[in-house]
């Protein structure tokens, strides 16, 4: 039993950021503009394959993997789940992020063809989760070699939200050196639960002159869950629950309002630097809302909580914790921000196409540069502390049909992330696939992560 508590509780450290490095700046895709609106593209026309022009999703594992408590290694499994749990923190964390393009499209303005508009919808899952060490440590092994330490209820942080994104955006290019784009977006969530900012302590100190040779004491506990969305789908089963979150899906959930803001700076024709912000935004809550807050102090004597009393009926304990620690059900309407996410990178291109036989740029475009090489930098903002990350690529075209870019990470989870995105172009036709962590794909047990995104467009 206590192995299946230590496991749930490890899968609560996954980690991984919504950093797509590979796809970052990788101007021959429109989905590039999605992350930098301020992207130096060169479309005349753009549609995704509808529900097919990108699929993400991202998933990983902090500080351990499953290798390490279930491999078959002679160890006692206890003795792994020990080091394993004195191993990760409080500030491990898990992330895990889907995201589903429905819509994606593009033009160039007749008017200005310095200008650029795009626009679409997706569906995005959200979730983070803080690792709760305390009481996974007090869960798995006790009370009993923890006296007088706090148990913080801190510790326990994290949210889910599943919301759908209405985008349209704007790219100029102002001059032949300055790319600027900006792209407002329109958020509705179909689900929502957060717990952030907790406080209070769980403490069992010596009392030995008491009746008790123990006191267990619930301090100044103030422990919040906001929920939007849930409440209405508490008794609901399958089909129903599906038909709900679908009209919520199209403006029918909690609304909120976002912006993207990017810009790309030409140094020269070689060296160039881009910068974005995404997701400067918030969603206000206002529709089938519940918020539980416990809030009060409690201190109970005996060797053991009472809940585990033998000759004693649980049920009082549990009224007299109601009664001292209420649980307070409220449908007030709350705000919260989105999770920023910052990008910028420094790329130097050469090595010019140019076999003398090119028609194609008549009109003063040039011809590409086939080669790349340059640094990336993303932070995203989370409840406890930003996460970070670090990556040096190198982009390689292969004339017009293949273009590729290779990428090795530094972030909070490896020090050897290789990433690789392959864009295969045939006449209009584009098909591009990318992962993340290719090292650990070998055995997958081991794995501390898994990123991985596909699509179709049809871009002119």
């Amino acid at each position: 039993m206590r192995s299946i508590i230590f496991f749930i509780g490890l899968w609560g450290c996954l980690g991984y950021s919504q950093n797509k490095e590979t796809l970052y700046d990788f101007t021959d895709l429109p989905q590039s503009l999605l992350l930098n609106p301020g992207a130096d593209t060169n479309f005349n026309y753009h549609a995704g394959v509808p529900f097919l022009s990108q699929f993400h999703i991202n998933a990983g594992l902090r500080g351990a993997s499953i290798y390490d408590v279930f491999a078959d290694d002679g160890r006692d499994i206890n003795d792994k789940i020990e080091n394993t749990l004195n191993t990760l923190t409080s500030n491990d964390y898990l992330t895990l992020t889907q995201q589903l393009e429905l819509i994606n499209f593009g033009w160039e303005s007749k008017k200005n063809k310095n200008i650029y508009f795009s626009g679409g919808i997706y569906q995005e899952l959200d979730v983070i989760g803080y690792f709760p060490k305390d009481f996974a440590v007090l869960a798995y092994q006790g009370n009993q070699d923890f006296l007088n330490q706090p148990f913080r209820f801190s510790t326990i942080s994290g949210s889910v939200e599943l919301l759908t994104t209405f985008h349209f955006g704007y790219t100029k290019k102002v001059s032949k050196k300055l790319t600027f784009g900006a792209r407002a977006k329109l958020y509705s969530s179909m689900f929502h639960i957060r717990s952030a900012k907790n406080k209070g302590t769980f403490t069992t100190v010596e009392t030995p002159e008491g009746n008790n040779i123990y006191q267990h004491i619930i301090s100044n506990a103030d422990v919040t869950v906001r929920t939007s969305g849930y409440a209405s789908l508490k008794d609901e089963e399958g089909k129903d629950i599906v038909n709900k979150l679908v009209g919520r899906a199209f403006l029918g959930g909690n609304l909120g309002l976002g912006i993207d803001i990017g810009f790309t700076h030409k140094i020269n024709e070689q060296l160039a630097i881009t910068g974005s912000a995404n997701d400067l935004g918030m969603i206000l809550y206002t529709k089938d809302v519940e918020t539980y807050r416990a809030r009060g102090n409690y201190v109970f004597e005996g060797f053991e909580t009472p809940i585990q009393f033998s000759g004693q009926d649980p049920q009082n304990f549990l009224d007299e914790l109601e009664e001292a620690v209420p649980l307070d059900t409220l449908s007030t309407t709350y705000l919260t921000m989105r999770p920023v996410k910052l990008n910028s990178s420094v790329r130097y291109s050469f090595n010019r196409y140019d076999d003398g036989t090119c028609d194609c740029y008549l009109e003063g475009e040039k011809p590409p540069y086939l080669d790349a090489i340059g640094v990336q930098l993303f932070t995203q903002f989370r409840p406890k502390r930003p996460q970070y990350a670090a990556s040096l690529f190198y982009y390689k075209r292969f004339f017009n049909f293949l273009r590729t870019k290779l990428t090795y990470t530094i972030d909070d989870y490896s020090y050897y992330n290789i990433g690789f995105l392959t864009s295969i172009h045939i006449n209009k036709i584009n098909f591009y696939i990318s992962a993340n962590n290719l090292l650990e794909y070998t055995n997958l047990a081991k794995a501390r992560g898994a990123s991985v995104q596909l699509g179709f467009n049809v871009i002119m």
